[in-house]
């Protein structure tokens, strides 16, 4: 549709002009450029009442152009109505523009994650969501008023706050000061809600509230505690039984502690030996080959089980989880005589270790892990590397 060939485009902001303003055929609006692609409109009443104000922007992902009836601002008066219907129209064309029209019961910080958590679930997420942002003063701050210094205050609340490193079974925590890694993996859940209906604001101003989110440079450091085949054999067979398959299937598969936890039998084919992997960090399910050997090892942790029964559970038959997994892994670490750091994500590590060692391309290891080759390569590449440079000084003369 043309908007504007061959007509006089009026001034909307003079009172006059709008005045003087016919309606269309097809109650089509007077518009007038606010700035590429954003556009505010108003068309006159035939009934000689106040008229109403539109937006139009430029959606650059459907190529087509988005309206939307901003009303006719009947508490206002004179060159308020202008400014108001200014301002309106491109809030509403930088939320467009942003990747998508923010729902009108949005309001508070609070409400931005709520809306990204339910889009995209996770249990780990929700939780740092629900510490750090729910019960603070930053969940009560309006997305239209929030600025830099709301999120420098925060993300000081956020690194000055103990991080909780274990409970014994009387129930006394142990707490030790906040990692900046540990930063920037709890700025993650906020940071991605708000860039969902917020568009970044102009560098080095107040307004640049994204700025204050900016992660720690070198902060994840490369995991550096490697257990050999010997030493993991020997930590599963310290563990208790309950936890014990839980434990190999650790040592056997390069997934997350929670993915494999969150297993069904249900996810494991005997037939074809595919494990699908539903839950995970990245939220998209995949499916993974074994071989027989590993196929084996589910298909007798799936025998007799419902469908919806988990692969891997606790003696009370509940799903695994990081409260949960850490104390039989700490007993049997100390019964091993194991360095103390070892952890569920040390025996992660050590099959990624392995499998590059083995030679396998980087991609198909990402694939299998459900990370990026790029974090792959950050944190494994230096053995690529090596093995390179070895099997170069095998063939010198």
């Amino acid at each position: 549709m043309d908007f504007g060939a061959n007509r006089i485009v009026p001034d909307l902001s003079r009172i006059t002009e709008r005045d003087k303003l016919k309606a269309r055929i097809g109650d089509e609006p007077h518009w007038q450029r606010l700035r590429q692609g954003c556009y505010v409109g108003f068309r006159p009443s035939k009934k000689g009442k106040r008229g109403t104000w539109f937006a139009r922007v430029y959606n650059a992902d459907t190529k087509r152009n988005s309206r939307k009836a901003l009303g006719d601002y009947g508490k206002l008066e004179g060159h308020d109505v202008f400014k108001q219907a200014k301002a309106d129209a491109e809030l509403w064309a930088d939320t467009v523009e942003s990747g998508g029209e923010r729902a009108s019961d949005m309001v508070t910080v609070k409400d931005a994650c709520e809306a990204y958590a339910k889009e995209k679930p996770c249990p780990i997420q929700d939780g740092i969501l629900r510490r750090h942002v729910y019960s603070d003063p930053i969940a009560k701050v309006k997305l239209d008023k929030l600025r830099r210094h709301h999120l420098r205050s925060w993300r000081k609340r956020l690194e000055q706050a103990p991080a909780l490193v274990t409970r014994n079974k009387k129930g006394a925590k142990l707490w030790k000061e906040r990692a900046k890694s540990t930063v920037n993996r709890d700025m993650v859940p906020l940071r991605a809600a708000l860039g969902q209906v917020l568009k970044p604001g102009a560098p080095n101003t107040d307004a640049a509230w994204q700025e204050a989110l900016r992660p720690f440079k070198g902060a994840d450091k490369r995991r550096e505690l490697y257990l050999d085949k010997e030493e993991r054999k020997r930590l599963i067979d310290a563990v208790r039984d309950d936890a014990r398959p839980f434990v190999q299937g650790l040592c056997m598969l390069p997934l997350r502690p929670g993915a494999l936890a969150e297993l069904k039998a249900r996810d494991f084919d005997k037939r074809t030996r595919t494990l699908t992997i539903g839950k995970d960090k990245n939220g998209n399910p995949r499916q993974i080959t074994v071989p027989p050997v590993i196929a084996d090892f589910f298909a007798a942790q799936v025998k007799d089980k419902l469908p919806a029964t988990p692969i891997f559970a606790r003696a009370s038959g509940d799903v695994w989880n990081k409260d949960a997994w850490k104390y039989p892994i700490k007993e049997a670490v100390n019964g091993a005589g194991l360095p103390g750091a070892v952890s569920a994500y040390t025996l992660r590590h050590c099959v990624l270790t392995d499998l590059i060692r083995a030679g396998l391309p980087i991609l198909t290891v990402a694939q299998l892990s459900g990370t990026s080759v790029a974090m792959i390569e950050k944190h494994y590449g230096h053995l690529v590397r090596d093995d390179a440079e070895e099997a170069l000084a095998s063939i010198a003369i």
